[in-house]
């Protein structure tokens, strides 16, 4: 809220934010799929008329949380400050990453974890979403890395991903990007799903070995990065 707001829009944002976090608490409780402004008006002492001012369906609330969540994901990422080696600073951005997934395990799952049936996302969350992936590319433009060999089909999908990054990469290091991005993103949800119980559980160990791993398929490999964050292997 800011100071030129009027008691009647301060209001309206205080009980927007109220809504969303009460839908949040919902889908803590019980997951996307059964979200509903019913429900969240309920919780809140709301006729269920009253809740659809602020939020005309689900699915714009459902949006909501999801570019709150890409948001703040990003700003977790976006917080990491820069530090003279790449790979250090590569695995910083990473660490971000999993940190923020602990500690928002059901926004994580509503951004990252299965589809909420009959919702598609509209195009206002395409750009919170590319907070993430875009601080793994400037962590990569840092270095020095060289291109690499793709197949035609991929080679065109990765420039078109360059220009929409802006991004100054080769189209191999931009595809090692990639590559490393669904790891890490792949990696974290197996984490906060259960799929490494009975094997990398906890994953602290296996979490950083796999950094320092994509660190070097990239190309970040340091001398620096073994004193820093552990024994290469």
């Amino acid at each position: 809220m800011t100071a030129g707001q009027t008691a009647r829009e301060r209001a309206r944002a205080e009980l927007t934010g109220a809504i969303k976090d009460e839908a949040r608490r919902q889908l803590a409780v019980d997951g996307a799929h059964q979200l509903s402004l019913r429900a969240v008006a309920r919780a809140l002492g709301m006729a269920s008329s009253a809740i659809y001012r602020y939020f005309p369906s689900r699915d714009e609330l459902l949006t909501a949380l999801i570019i709150d969540a890409y948001d703040a994901l990003g700003e977790a990422v976006e917080a990491v400050e820069p530090v003279a080696e790449p790979a250090l600073w590569w695995h910083a951005v990473c660490t971000a990453v999993r940190g923020w997934a602990l500690a928002n395990r059901h926004e994580y799952a509503l951004i990252f974890g299965s589809p909420v049936p009959g919702y598609r996302a509209p195009h206002d969350t395409v750009a919170p979403a590319a907070r993430i992936p875009l601080a793994l590319v400037r962590v990569a433009e840092a270095a020095d890395l060289p291109d690499g060999d793709l197949p035609a089909e991929l080679r065109a999908q990765v420039e078109h991903v360059l220009g929409l990054a802006g991004s100054t990469l080769t189209p191999g290091a931009m595809a090692r990007v990639m590559i490393t991005w669904t790891q890490l993103f792949g990696m974290i949800g197996f984490e906060l799903f259960g799929q490494l119980v009975g094997s990398a559980d906890p994953a602290d160990a296996f979490f950083d070995h796999t950094v320092r791993e994509m660190a070097a398929f990239l190309g970040l490999r340091s001398p620096n990065v073994a004193h820093a964050i552990g024994p290469q292997p």
